[in-house]
């Protein structure tokens, strides 16, 4: 466990030896996101630092439910582990993880970003559907909320174009501790990561960015964007699990494990 500011986080770790990967989860998820796409046959430890209010961590304040506190979060864990380190994240671990190489460059050796959500700007238009799973879950009962979610605008569109986050979205009302998963969803959801262009330009580490098609949340266009925003970052498209699960997770590992052996140092 971690003792953040107002907040008990919990560490997950897998792997054995080797080298750490700290490798952090998406919006609502926790360390079973990072640990089924982990390349176990790597030669690195897996090390996730659950986010406060996700897993096994202790929620703390709503008031520190942002982008900014989830990155301080982390880089304060990481000096525990003897930086730099190699880091990388999913959706919004993705942009904690961006953040702290901008930030804390001493922190970091190289950096995945996998189905990046943010780009530079809060509130980006492709989040607007976890807005409205928070909203709803915030004024209703969990059954009644999902009832809405089914009728409503965002749901309809993802049906048509990302059927894996549609049911993503779903499985949100099924959840534990509906006011806590409808803070963050909907704090987290309309902030953003405070950079600019000139930022990313700055970074020299080596990046992979990781995306798919078939993923409203995470478009493509926008991992497309990030990989020309920043100097040594290489862009990897894989199948979206929409279309094979099976695919997207055996590709992932090993669109990684090829980007980690190749900065081992």
């Amino acid at each position: 466990m971690f003792q953040a500011p107002d907040a008990l986080l919990n560490v997950a770790q897998s792997g054995g030896g080797g080298l750490p990967f700290v490798f952090q989860h998406g919006l609502g998820g926790d360390a079973g996101q990072t640990a089924e796409v982990f390349p176990a046959d790597a030669g690195r430890r897996l090390v996730t630092l659950e986010c406060r209010g996700h897993g096994r961590s202790e929620a703390g304040p709503e008031a520190r439910f942002r982008l900014e506190q989830l990155c301080a979060d982390l880089g304060s864990f990481i000096v525990t582990l003897g930086a730099p380190v190699d880091i990388g994240g999913i959706s919004m671990g993705a942009c904690i993880t961006l953040m702290l190489a901008v930030r804390r460059p001493e922190l970091v050796r190289s950096l995945v970003l996998a189905r990046p959500a943010w780009l530079l700007d809060p509130a980006p238009p492709n989040l607007r559907p976890n807005i409205t799973v928070g909203n709803l879950l915030r004024h209703h009962a969990p059954q009644a909320a999902l009832d809405l979610f089914n009728q409503s605008d965002d749901a309809k569109a993802l049906e048509r174009s990302s059927p894996d986050n549609l049911a993503s979205m779903r499985g949100f009302f099924a959840r534990p501790n509906p006011r806590v998963l409808a803070a963050l969803l909907t704090r987290i959801s309309a902030d953003g990561p405070g950079l600019e262009t000139s930022d990313l330009r700055r970074l020299t580490i080596p990046v992979l960015v990781i995306g798919t098609d078939q993923d409203h949340i995470h478009p493509f266009s926008l991992a497309e964007k990030l990989t020309g925003m920043i100097p040594r970052a290489t862009l990897a498209r894989i199948t979206p699990k929409g279309a094979s699960r099976e695919n997207y997770v055996r590709e992932f590992k090993t669109t990684v494990g090829r980007f980690l052996a190749g900065n081992a140092r």
